[in-house]
């Protein structure tokens, strides 16, 4: 099981894991990497840009919904960084589009934690409304990005198809040349 899980990222660089300054730099996001325009490179490729502007917007987006109350949490950040990275972005579309369900997946976990601990029926009514919500709108975003990455990949199929004494049908692909009359790559019927 290791060897078949050190096959499948070998030869991967990496992404850099984040740290956050503590003390006087309180709250500053690093990379933890030794060489930082390498780990800004390399990050920004797994979000899906080459922008690094961009990196540093959502990066401090994604700390800001990490956060607890002024206290930024290095390991919620590195949390939601992998899911946004999981998704594989391959734009910044999809970059915003997986910090968005990173975000929505967490606060889904934290209502699903409350109505498990709720104390009376408000308690429970209000979770429920919030994580329901929550949940829906976590697939809306996979529906959406599924969608995203199909623009121009849609499949029409006929299933019934009638044919009418004297008619023809073509039964196969048809493949259009432009202007004029189509090819027929199978059997006319």
């Amino acid at each position: 099981m290791v060897a078949a899980y050190r096959a499948s990222v070998r030869g991967k660089a990496a992404a850099p894991a984040i740290t956050v300054g503590e003390g006087k730099e309180s709250g500053k996001l690093d990379f933890d990497h030794p060489d930082k325009a390498v780990a800004a490179c390399l990050l920004a490729g797994a979000v899906g840009t080459n922008d690094l502007d961009f990196l540093g917007g959502i990066l401090v987006q994604i700390a800001n919904v990490a956060s607890k109350g002024q206290t930024v949490d290095a390991g919620a950040v590195n949390f939601m960084l992998s899911m946004v990275k999981g998704v594989e972005p391959r734009d910044q579309i999809e970059a915003m589009l997986a910090a968005q369900m990173a975000a929505v997946h967490n606060a889904t976990m934290t209502f699903a934690r409350r109505l498990n601990n709720v104390e009376n029926i408000p308690q429970q009514d209000s979770a429920e409304r919030a994580f329901n919500k929550l949940a829906r709108t976590f697939t809306a975003q996979v529906e959406a990005l599924k969608r995203y990455r199909s623009v121009g990949e849609q499949t029409v199929r006929v299933e019934h198809v009638t044919v009418n004494e004297g008619g023809q049908a073509i039964v196969g692909n048809v493949a259009t040349g432009g202007r004029g009359s189509p090819q027929k790559t199978e059997a006319t019927s």
